[in-house]
This record gives structure tokens, C-alpha cells and sequence, in this order.
């Protein structure tokens, strides 16, 4: 039965993890419905984390090697800069966009956790659900080489609004890149290059929380079979993501989103 409930929050994870509504929120949801210590448990939060990770990792590995590369190109082989200059600027604005949600995660993430209720994450939600409605009629034009310092700079400044739990950080960054005219294949691109540098600061916290507090050699199994059913549901979360998002239909998540701050307002009252 313990194998049962970790494969099940694994599943949890992984499904919720890429859509835009909000994987910390419904883990937070869970654990005031069933009152389980399973949900307080940083380990195997850590774990399948690391599962989602792997999974977004694998479907943008292309990618990222083609920006390392023309990176590192434009940096040391003067002669090839113009053939790489949209990617070595890509990779900038990853960096810009995520500037501003390191600054602020560094100085409040901790205070924004402690301070979430049941009641403010009914609004998180509510939030998200509008956030997502107002953009449904928009369609961009602008391509990965024409997003600029602004655009990275306000996609980035939406993003810090994420660190609320509730409020979904695909959800909102998707709903900045479309506010700034990006086509919605580029949208999805940016709004998961900048999943990366949040992803790995996160990580990186939390192995230092890990050695602080190691997890019991009897429940590792349990942890790397939920990490494993986190990774392979994540993957096809997103895919499913992008298919929703490419036929012009994110605002279906906000139906979702309301459904649930309705829910919440009205079991918890």
C-alpha cells in the first residue's frame, strides 16, 4: 500500500508538474483533503522533483545543446559570431527573464511558503484561471529570434509572481510570452528555458535540505519508484501541453483552475 501511494503522488507530480496549473498547489490541496505525512515529506518531493526534471530535460535536449553550443561558439570562435549571434542572444534573455525570480526566491520564497493557506490558494488558483482566460484570443507573431531585453525582462517579472504556490509558473509565463506577441511555439520554448535555471537553483536547495535530513534507506525504493512514475508522466503531460497550446486551447486550464478555487471555497469554508 505505501508503493501504492508513492506511485499515485508521483503520478501527481509528473501530470501536474508542465500543465499551468500548479503542481506545488495541488500537493498542497491533497495534503489538507487527506492529511497525509506523505505530503510533508521533503525527500520524496526532492525526488520526483528531479523525475519532472529529467523528463522536461530529454524532450529540450536538442535544444539546449544547440544553444551550449552556438554559446560557446560566439564566445570564442570570432570568425562564426554572425552564424550564431540569435542563439548566443536566445540564451541572454534566458538568463534576463530569469534574473529577476532568483532575486526575489533568494530573499522571500521561504516567507511566501510559511505564509500559504488553504483560502489563499483558492485565490492562486482563481488567479491563474484568469490569468489564462485573458489570453485565449491572442495570437503572436513574433519568432525565438525576436523576443527582446523587454520582453525577457517582463516575461521575467510575471514569472517572480509564481513563487506564490498556487499560482502556476508555466501558466503565468506562458500567459507573459503570449502578452508579448510571441508565437505559441515560441511561447512554449521560453517559458520552459526558463523552467531550467528555477529548476536547478530549486534542486540545488533542496540536495543541501537532503543532506541536512537524509532519507531512510528503507523508504529509497519507495522515493526512485515515485521519481520514475514523476519522470515518465511528465513527459507525456507535456506533450499533451503542447498539442493544447499549438491548437490555440490554454484557456481550457482555466476552466480547470476555476473549477478547483470553487471547490476550494466551498469544502473549506
Amino acid at each position: 500500500m505505501k508503493y501504492v501511494i508513492y506511485i499515485l503522488l508521483g503520478i501527481l507530480q509528473g501530470f501536474t508538474e508542465p500543465l499551468p496549473i500548479s503542481s506545488s498547489g495541488h500537493l498542497f490541496l491533497f495534503k489538507n483533503i487527506f492529511n497525509t505525512d506523505m505530503l510533508n515529506d521533503l525527500n520524496f518531493e526532492i525526488f520526483v522533483n528531479f523525475g519532472s526534471f529529467l523528463a522536461i530535460l530529454f524532450i529540450f535536449l536538442p535544444d539546449i545543446i544547440k544553444l551550449l553550443k552556438s554559446f560557446f561558439t560566439y564566445l570564442f570562435k570570432k570568425e562564426k559570431r554572425n552564424l550564431v549571434k540569435h542563439d548566443f542572444k536566445y540564451c541572454l534573455l534566458i538568463l534576463v527573464g530569469s534574473i529577476p525570480v532568483g532575486i526575489l526566491g533568494v530573499l522571500l520564497k521561504d516567507k511566501l511558503e510559511n505564509a500559504l493557506n488553504i483560502k489563499l490558494l483558492g485565490i492562486a488558483f482563481l488567479i491563474t484561471a484568469i490569468s489564462l482566460f485573458l489570453v485565449k484570443n491572442i495570437k503572436g507573431e513574433k519568432e525565438d529570434k525576436d523576443l527582446t531585453v523587454k520582453d525577457a525582462i517582463i516575461i521575467g517579472l510575471l514569472q517572480m509572481v509564481a513563487l506564490c504556490p498556487g499560482i502556476s509558473r508555466s501558466g503565468i509565463v506562458l500567459v507573459g510570452c503570449l502578452l508579448c506577441r510571441l508565437k505559441k511555439d515560441a511561447a512554449l520554448k521560453y517559458t520552459f528555458m526558463l523552467y531550467f535555471p528555477v529548476s536547478i537553483a530549486s534542486m540545488g536547495l533542496g540536495v543541501l535540505d537532503f543532506f541536512e535530513n537524509p532519507a531512510s534507506s528503507s523508504l529509497l525504493p519507495s522515493y526512485v519508484i515515485g521519481m520514475i512514475f514523476a519522470g515518465i508522466v511528465t513527459y507525456f503531460s507535456y506533450r499533451w501541453l503542447s498539442n493544447l497550446v499549438k491548437k490555440g486551447k490554454l484557456w481550457k486550464f482555466s476552466i480547470y483552475c476555476l473549477c478547483l478555487a470553487f471547490f476550494i471555497f466551498i469544502y473549506f469554508r
